[in-house]
């Protein structure tokens, strides 16, 4: 299993759902008395998820432990930290999985050590911020296990799933040979020779809810001629609605009377509004009389999206006394006309937000050169 992200969701209702399909994996993992877990990256949102997190993920484990299934982990590029200290550690140290991660540098490649259990080894390379860990895994290699199941754990993009996507990926071709791979990162069930991504463990956004509906991992049994065995996660079910509205003031009337028309007991109610409002604006809506209407209705939650609703921008009528400085210009009369002191901070972020990358320089250092930028002139 990968990209369980605990910790992902702000609204305790869904933190509660992607908690119960991670409690349902681990066991059904049990009762299917799987000798070992694999968690490909990702079991945390955050290197130092919050305390009530934590003690529910160490009771899932603690459960594991006691029906003596052991557990290997890699970090993800969400649970990794540069300074290499995350709360898998804790994990590890209370005896409840083992982090796989161990190489060796040795002249211009990285050699990877298996970690040996029942004549499977097992290697694992942890996933980074900002995709930097693809430029490692072209310089890896793995150490010999002679005669050994080989296992390859790995947080990161291949180019067979990477369509259109803009980042870096790592060629499969690249990578040594192993007898399966054990991937995360990407939240797709997806399948290309022996390069597995099992989905996440729960959906992580609202797009995600309306693409995948629920979490999903995979049991593999080597000895069978059909090894995977897909494992889909049911919590509750998603009921998506879609409305296009106009006009602001009926917007209210109009959402409640397509919500009726849906059966939504007990069930996350994904509301996607879009549209171009030509009368009113988005707070006329009435959100919080269609959250009472939805949980009157015993709907489980319900997550809205309003990211495609626009409302009609109007033309600022303003005449520019010197055209080939109109960045300076527009600040000057949005100054005059909205006064504030922090009206002096625009033009030093527009400076800062505009630097430029320099050359051979990682993302992750240039994204580090801005926030610190932003934050002297912010004095933060």
């Amino acid at each position: 299993m990968a990209d369980v992200h605990l910790g992902s969701w702000k609204q305790q209702p869904m933190q509660d759902l992607n908690l119960q399909s991670f409690q349902q994996a681990i066991d059904t993992c049990i009762k299917e008395k799987v000798e070992f877990v694999l968690i490909a990256g990702d079991l945390f949102d955050s290197a130092y998820p919050p305390i009530d997190v934590l003690k529910e993920t160490f009771a899932q484990f603690k459960e594991l432990k006691e029906a003596k299934v052991p557990c290997f982990i890699i970090a993800g590029s969400h649970d990794y930290s540069v300074s290499g200290k995350t709360f898998l550690d804790v994990l590890e140290k209370a005896g409840f999985c083992k982090n796989v991660e161990d190489y060796e540098e040795k002249q211009d490649k990285l050699i990877l050590n298996p970690t040996i259990y029942a004549g499977t080894a097992i290697y694992g390379y942890p996933g980074k911020k900002s995709g930097l860990e693809v430029e490692d895994l072209r310089r890896i290699k793995l150490q010999e296990a002679p005669g050994m199941f080989r296992i390859f754990m790995l947080h990161t993009t291949i180019d067979k799933v990477k369509g259109t996507l803009p980042v870096d990926a790592i060629e499969t071709e690249l990578l040594p040979q192993a007898d399966y791979y054990a991937l995360g990162h990407i939240h797709l069930d997806f399948q290309y020779e022996k390069f597995i991504y099992p989905g996440p463990v729960f959906p992580n956004n609202f797009q995600e809810l309306e693409d995948l509906e629920q979490g999903s991992f995979y049991i593999v049994d080597t000895e069978l001629n059909q090894p995977l065995k897909k494992i889909s996660l049911k919590t509750k079910d998603m009921v998506s609605i879609n409305i296009k509205v106009t006009n602001a003031s009926t917007a209210t009337d109009q959402i409640i009377s397509e919500i009726k028309k849906h059966e939504i007991s007990d069930s996350v109610v994904l509301l996607r509004i879009s549209g171009l409002l030509e009368d009113g604006k988005h707070s006329d809506i009435k959100f919080l009389q269609i959250e009472e209407f939805v949980k009157q209705k015993g709907a489980y939650f319900l997550l809205k999206n309003t990211h495609e609703l626009k409302t009609k921008e109007l033309e600022l009528e303003i005449e520019m006394q010197n055209a080939e400085n109109i960045e300076e210009e527009t600040i000057s009369i949005y100054s005059k006309e909205n006064p504030s002191k922090l009206n002096k901070l625009i033009q030093p972020l527009i400076n800062s937000l505009g630097m430029e990358k320099q050359e051979d320089e990682k993302n992750v250092i240039f994204e580090n050169r801005v926030f610190d930028s932003a934050k002297k002139i912010l004095e933060l």
